[in-house]
């Protein structure tokens, strides 16, 4: 299976994602076959069902947002690259990272990338504030017992 996902991703594409997402090869080749695993429709593209389909997703009180992360606005499609972006996002921070390439763009995976990507799961209406309602949307989705320990806010 990792075999045909390498042979499937050209060299130069591997190693431009590999620099924009921090992922090593053996990563990329790995979520490639995840990718092309979860694309029913083999047209090289994933679709929000297609998300869905996965089991973690579908249980996770954030599925749907962490679903809508992969598709930028207008989007119902996401190519690999796309795919990859996002997961960066996921990325563990590492400490031997800060000090790569202080003159190119900013990781994906920093702290502030990253605390970004999270302000926009939750900021629903794209208005730059995450407002009460947004707030308590998700607070309705949790466990009953993590809401118990912010019931504060009610």
């Amino acid at each position: 299976m990792g075999s045909r996902a390498s042979t499937l991703l050209r060299d130069e594409e591997l190693e431009e994602i590999k620099k924009e997402t921090g992922f090593s090869h053996s990563q990329i080749t790995r979520l490639y076959s995840r990718f092309t695993s979860l694309d029913k429709g083999e047209n090289g593209t994933l679709s929000r069902e297609d998300f869905q389909r996965i089991p973690e997703l579908a249980i996770n009180p954030l599925g749907d947002r962490i679903i809508n992360a992969f598709f930028p606005e207008g989007e119902d499609q996401v190519n690999f690259r796309g795919f990859m972006r996002t997961l960066a996002h996921f990325r563990p921070i590492e400490d031997n990272e800060k000090s790569k390439d202080v003159n190119g763009p900013e990781p994906l995976n920093s702290r502030s990338n990253k605390l970004h990507f999270a302000f926009r799961l939750y900021d629903l209406d794209k208005d730059e504030k995450i407002s009460r309602d947004e707030l308590l949307q998700v607070l309705e989705k949790v466990d009953v017992e993590q809401k118990m320990s912010i019931r504060f806010l009610h």
